[in-house]
Parts: C-alpha cells; sequence; structure tokens
C-alpha cells in the first residue's frame, strides 16, 4: 500500500473531490480516480467523502494509490548528466535537444526513456519520477523521485511554492531593472501549440532581476513562483523582452545592428530560446535537508554572452 498525500490548493476551492484529485494528481486517470473514491480509498482530513462533495480548499488528501506500471515507455541507453543522486533523488543536467516526456512525434530518444534504462523501478511511477519539466531547447537542472514517498514530497513543495527554481535568460532589450510579471496563462485562443497572457487563464507569476546588461540585450535571472507551461517564454515575451532564438514566442528575426561577423554569425546559428535552468533549491525528501545545486550555462549560450560582451569592447 502506497498512501500519497497533499493539501487542497486554495485555487480548487469549491470544486467537487474527483475535479479536485483529476487537477492533483493528473498522472492518474478521471476513471481510476473515481474508482478509487468509490472503493473508499481516498481520505479528505481523515473522512470518506462521495465524488460530489464539494472542498473547501487546504484539506489533507489521503490517497491509497496502487503501486502499478503506469510507463509503457522502452528502456534506451542514453547517457544522463547526472549531478546528484540517492536512493530517493536524482538531479540531472538537461541538455538541450532532449524531449522529457513521450509524445505524438517523439516516443523514443526521452528522458523518460534514459530514466527507465538507468532505473527500471521508475516505471511504477507517475512520470517516471519527473515532478516538473523543461522544454526541449532549455537546458538545465531537474529533479526526479525515485520513491513514491519522495515523489509525494516533491510535489507538495511545488504546491507550496518551497522549490527554489532560478533560469538565466538572454532577452532582446536593455532592461533598466528587475521585476515581477504577475499575469494569468492558458491555452492561445488560436494556437494549440502556445500559450498565452489571457484573464481566464492559471495564475503565474515570475520574478526577475537584471545579471549583465549590453547594448541591445540583457541576460537576466529568473524566478518562478508558479510553473505554468512556456511560463518564462510567455511572461517576457508580454512585457516586450522577448528571449533570444525563441522560435515561437520571440517574432521575426532581427540582426541586431552594429554586430561584428562573429557575433552575427553566432545569432543567426542560435536555433532555440537561450533558457537555462540553472539553480534548484528544495527540501529533501528523506531527510528534511535544504539541498542546492547550480549548473553553469551550456556552451553555446555562454559563447553568445561572450560575444556579445566582446563586440561591445570593440565598439569603445
Amino acid at each position: 500500500m502506497t498512501i500519497l498525500t497533499a493539501r487542497v490548493p486554495d485555487e480548487l476551492a469549491g470544486m467537487r473531490l474527483d475535479q479536485c484529485l483529476a487537477e492533483m494528481f493528473p498522472d492518474y486517470s478521471r476513471s481510476k480516480l473515481q474508482t478509487w473514491i468509490k472503493a473508499e480509498r481516498v481520505k479528505i482530513d481523515g473522512q470518506i467523502l462521495r465524488g460530489r462533495e464539494k472542498l473547501d480548499g487546504g484539506e489533507l488528501v489521503e490517497l491509497d494509490a496502487e503501486a502499478e506500471v503506469v510507463l509503457t515507455s522502452d528502456p534506451e541507453d542514453i547517457p544522463l548528466d547526472i549531478v546528484y543522486e540517492d536512493d530517493s533523488l536524482l538531479i540531472i543536467n538537461k541538455p538541450v535537444g532532449l524531449v522529457v516526456h513521450p509524445a505524438a512525434g517523439h516516443w523514443q530518444g526521452t528522458l523518460v526513456n534514459a530514466l527507465l534504462n538507468h532505473e527500471p523501478g521508475l516505471n511504477v511511477l507517475p512520470r517516471a519520477g519527473i515532478v516538473h519539466r523543461l522544454d526541449k531547447d532549455t537546458s538545465g537542472l531537474l529533479m526526479i523521485a525515485k520513491t513514491l514517498p519522495a515523489h509525494t514530497s516533491l510535489v507538495e513543495q511545488l504546491q507550496e511554492r518551497s522549490i527554489n527554481r532560478e533560469y538565466l535568460a538572454l532577452v532582446k532589450g536593455w532592461m533598466t531593472a528587475g521585476g515581477t510579471v504577475d499575469e494569468p496563462i492558458g491555452r492561445h485562443p488560436t494556437d494549440r501549440k502556445r500559450n498565452a497572457v489571457r484573464r481566464d487563464g492559471k495564475e503565474a507569476i515570475t520574478h526577475y532581476r537584471l545579471e549583465q546588461r549590453f547594448k541591445r540585450h540583457t541576460l537576466i535571472r529568473v524566478k518562478l513562483e508558479t510553473g505554468r507551461t512556456h511560463q518564462i517564454r510567455v511572461h517576457m515575451s508580454h512585457i516586450h523582452y522577448p528571449l533570444v532564438g525563441d522560435q515561437v514566442y520571440g517574432g521575426r528575426f532581427q540582426m541586431p545592428a552594429d554586430c561584428n561577423p562573429a557575433l552575427a554569425e553566432a545569432f543567426r546559428g542560435f536555433k532555440r530560446q537561450a533558457l537555462h535552468a540553472a539553480r534548484l533549491g528544495l527540501e529533501h525528501p528523506e531527510t528534511g535537508e535544504y539541498c542546492e545545486w547550480e549548473q553553469e550555462m551550456p556552451e553555446d549560450m555562454q559563447h553568445l554572452i561572450d560575444l556579445l560582451a566582446a563586440n561591445e569592447l570593440d565598439q569603445t
């Protein structure tokens, strides 16, 4: 028997129990969750409730989840850049170009395939233990739970917003100061592959501060308070500082004026968003100790920043 526990987020207040569970435990199907409710394998503050009863928010959910195989992906011998590993936790440095979850068009060669090869027992965990994600062309630190208790702990920390996730992003434009973007994000009204700021979206909060300024670009450090899909990319584009190389939210590419040949060549060859998950801090799911890791930018992004700095020196 494996008990998953989590607090009902305040934003789900007023929703039915079965609807709340679908939001809180998206790795299990709605039919599976409804079956567990009917089998009295779900307790709310220690009580058995019916699926249609509404919750107030803040209740403690205890879910008796079956340890069943939830993944059918094939293990593949794909190298992993392991930053830290113990019996309950795995921290990796995800390279640019690696898709995290299998999906249409990417059933093989994903991080899930690599994880199942590294640790076959992850096939009984939701999404092979992956509790958050990075876009294919975003690099950096990613956490993976190796046990169900660790998975529950990391999910709860994400819900409580206690995990420190910091990114380095190179944006177009000369920023004068840091700030916060507090704008809801939802599906784009006409393009289902994109997200957008919209009034009926989910809460999304992004904090940013300046790291290094160039004549027409700024390197910023971004801290996520929430974790919506494409959140940094959407928010930075919304405030008119899109990420360099962003093929979806960055707008039409225009070569910056006054580029030397080396910088111009680097810009033409940089075909991904300039975004790197640089710092990750969390409470260890076993010991309760606060742990933090940092990872330097990948070579292509660091090279572009070095060329921006050199280009400005050339013009002084």
